[in-house]
């Protein structure tokens, strides 16, 4: 807790000195936190799992990184949709709203195949699909036509949907029965883990780029390279993320 809620202080106060003692306090708790929890009897976090099991490694690792390039999408889409387009909030809601629609047309179908064929490449697809459509948000700019948007966020809901339920289910299967409480927990944490680090590189860049600045018309042109930046790095968390789901090797179910 005090590694978590530190290194979030330390990112919004950048590029204040403090920020960098709060960021090295949070890397020394969280030091400290593994190594109790390598050595304790009945673990928080079972960190012994990941050892000599490559595909719960990797299967939680594209999990850390898929949520980690789509989490804050929602978040800077509302923005620029709102600052930089001059849509109504609720305009705005409704064109958001096209990312969790697909993903609820396409995750169902996606954890029921996942069961007849191999979880990595139907994983891997998703997050591949992700990519594209991360891809098309980080040529943004003022005058970009709406339906790239409607596109883009299309992709990422159809990839999400895609990617979220087959890779569940690899990490699930990865693990023997007596795991499957702790496998289910992990999948939360590398969840809450990957929304967490999306937020925080919000939050870093545009303390580094916009400050506390407001999001005028004047400002504008500095959001938007802000955005342009992170949706980059998050397309390269993605791609990253893509070939640690192919390399996780086959699923051994019981």
């Amino acid at each position: 807790a005090i590694a978590l809620a530190t290194a979030f202080l330390g990112v919004s106060n950048i590029p204040n000195k403090s920020s960098l003692y709060l960021i090295s306090a949070a890397i020394i708790c969280a030091i400290l936190f593994l190594i109790h929890e390598y050595n304790a009897k009945m673990p928080l976090l079972e960190i012994k799992i990941f050892y000599n099991n490559r595909a719960f490694l990797l299967s939680s690792f594209s999990a850390v990184a898929n949520y980690s390039a789509t989490y804050a999408v929602s978040f800077l889409m509302s923005i620029f949709l709102q600052k930089i387009k001059f849509l109504s909030a609720q305009n705005t809601g409704i064109i958001l709203a096209l990312q969790p629609a697909a993903q609820c047309l396409l995750a169902p179908f996606a954890g029921k195949l996942s069961d007849r064929v191999e979880p990595r490449f139907i994983a891997s697809a998703g997050m591949f699909i992700t990519f594209i459509g991360i891809i098309f948000l980080s040529y943004l700019t003022a005058n970009t036509n709406i339906y790239i948007i409607y596109l883009a966020l299309i992709f990422i809901g159809l990839g999400f949907g895609l990617f979220s339920a087959p890779n569940t289910n690899a990490i699930m299967s990865s693990v023997s029965k007596e795991y499957y409480g702790v496998a289910s927990g992990m999948v939360g944490t590398m969840r809450m883990f990957g929304q967490m680090f999306s937020m925080g590189l919000t939050l870093a860049v545009f303390a580094i780029l916009i400050g506390r600045k407001q999001i005028t018309t004047d400002t504008a042109g500095v959001f938007i390279k802000s955005t342009n930046i992170l949706f980059i790095i998050f397309a390269c968390v993605c791609f990253i993320g893509i070939f640690a789901s192919l390399s996780r090797g086959k699923i051994k179910r019981e």
